[in-house]
């Protein structure tokens, strides 16, 4: 399954339409917001504990993709661009910060 395929699953598991509510934009937000703080609590224990639960970070990285492949099709986009200009956008700040 390609990472494009897998929003438009996801898509339709949150009943994402082509005109999302700012409600359902707010819920998928919000829930990305959430899953990245318990992918921070996992580190938080590593740092306190050093013991990093491999497994459950691993879960909630899984959640963390969920909403944000939902925004993707929430917002019309396909999650492949995103990454692609994502990675130029790193390239470009990392060829910056060379020639300095």
């Amino acid at each position: 399954m390609t990472i494009d395929e897998y929003a438009a699953w996801a898509a339709t598991v949150a009943k994402v339409d082509a005109h999302p509510s700012n409600e359902r934009l707010s819920y998928l937000g919000l829930g990305l917001a959430g899953e990245a703080g318990e992918v921070a609590e996992h580190i938080k224990k590593l740092l306190r504990d050093d013991w990093l639960d491999k497994a459950g970070l691993v879960e909630e990285l899984g959640d963390v993709v969920y909403y944000w492949a939902c925004l993707c099709a929430a917002t019309g986009q396909q999650p492949s661009e995103l990454l692609k200009a994502s990675a130029a956008k790193i390239k470009r700040r990392i060829s910056e910060a060379a020639s300095r």
